[in-house]
């Protein structure tokens, strides 16, 4: 019976798929590096009618909408705070955005009654046996599991011990991009976020709805692979800074909060290709399996995958192998094409050239050209049929 599940990753696509298993009679066990559930964070959307079903589904769309953020209007201005571009709330929030640290709360608490979770540890080591996977944990110890599903991210540790190093499956677009908390001593406002564009980067600011005292800075910038310690973020800090020492605008306000915060977000804009997404009993999910930092609706399509796998788990019975090959061919081509949006990402928010930069900013200052691209990144999240995957209440996990 392949019913004894350990899924690595907590943050999105880890709690999606816990709660859909245990709804299908499964027992999940999450095993997540850090300490404790992550808070706060970057906001995150949901584009088009699938991304949406899916949440109906899971009981979480009433609760989602209570804390969304609403989106901001961005304003791309010159060095003298002169308005270049205005662009509306839901181009970059899309039809709901909310703040990741909301969403994976939700998510955790969702799937919290049927799912034992480990914080603070990971796997180092899966060893495939006759019946089933042995994952051998950072903290020892040594369990047993039927099968093993790597929901960990771009960077995934599954996917690095089942399938081969990460250079084989990760490749860079050109740009890292970086994101931090910091008080709204700028005076941008409630509601709205502003940026500013040199040729091959972009330093912004937002703030939100919710809490007009804080803001977050995004800041994105053109490099070759960089060499770093990913768990350094001091490090991390002197990269951005050296990318962005000697602009104008609001950036040294900008950089001075940065050395104060302790949360910061720093990465490659990536994209993860792994030409088939199951190896034995081993399985990836969003965007282990096919993802891009950025732009690729990677947070609807993590519980989109969770949904499709967990149901297709539960059709195949015991049969893993047939269930993961409906899974592939159920998504492969949908989440490339939301993949896709991501390769396209760091050139948008910071064109390599000055001419790149007025270039986007007049196109984009066309209705008719906005609403297109609105309406494509709609199309593109709804292309795939969801399937009915009835749950058998007598095996509903407790």
């Amino acid at each position: 019976m392949n019913r004894n599940v350990l899924i690595s990753g907590a943050s999105i696509a880890g709690p999606a798929l816990a709660y859909w298993l245990g709804r299908h009679g499964f027992r999940p066990t999450v095993v997540e590096l850090a300490p404790a559930l992550r808070q706060g964070g970057q906001a995150v959307d949901f584009r088009g009618e699938t991304h949406l079903t899916v949440l109906e589904r899971m009981g979480l769309l009433p609760e989602l909408r209570r804390v969304q953020t609403g989106g901001s209007p961005l304003r791309f201005v010159d060095e003298r705070g002169h308005t270049l571009l205005d662009l509306p709330a839901e181009f970059a929030g899309g039809e709901m955005e909310v703040l990741r640290g909301d969403l994976a709360r939700a998510l955790h608490e969702h799937s919290a009654p049927c799912t034992e979770y480990i914080f603070g540890d990971s796997i180092v080591s899966i060893t495939e046996t006759s019946s089933g996977v042995r994952a051998d944990f950072r903290s020892g110890i040594s369990r047993d599991f039927d099968l093993v599903i790597g929901a960990d991210g771009l960077h995934s540790n599954v996917r690095r011990l089942a399938f081969g190093p990460e250079r084989d499956y990760v490749r860079h677009l050109g740009y890292y991009a970086a994101t931090w908390q910091l008080p709204d001593d700028l005076g941008v406002g409630k509601g709205s976020a502003v940026g500013y564009n040199v040729p091959g980067r972009l330093a912004s600011v937002g703030v939100g709805h919710r809490d007009p005292a804080r803001a977050g800075a995004f800041f994105v910038f053109a490099a070759p692979e960089l060499t770093y310690d990913r768990h350094d973020p001091e490090q991390q800090k002197r990269l951005i800074d050296n990318a962005f020492s000697g602009l104008g605008w609001e950036v040294p306000r900008l950089l001075a909060s940065l050395h104060q915060a302790p949360d910061l977000y720093f990465d490659s804009i990536s994209r993860a290709d792994v030409d088939t997404w199951s190896t034995g009993r081993v399985c990836l999910v969003g965007d282990a399996a096919c993802g891009a930092t950025i732009g690729g609706m990677g947070t609807g399509m993590a519980v989109v995958a969770a949904y499709v796998l967990a149901g297709e788990l539960a059709r195949a019975q015991d049969d893993h192998r047939t269930a993961f090959a409906r899974y592939e061919s159920r998504l492969r081509t949908y989440a490339q094409g939301c993949q896709a949006g991501g390769d396209r990402t760091g050139k948008f928010l910071a064109p390599a050239t000055a001419t790149g930069i007025r270039l986007r900013n007049a196109l984009l200052s066309r209705r008719l050209f906005l609403n297109g691209m609105l309406k494509l990144g709609e199309k593109v999240s709804s292309t795939v049929a969801l399937p009915d995957y009835p749950a058998d209440p007598s095996r509903i996990s407790r």
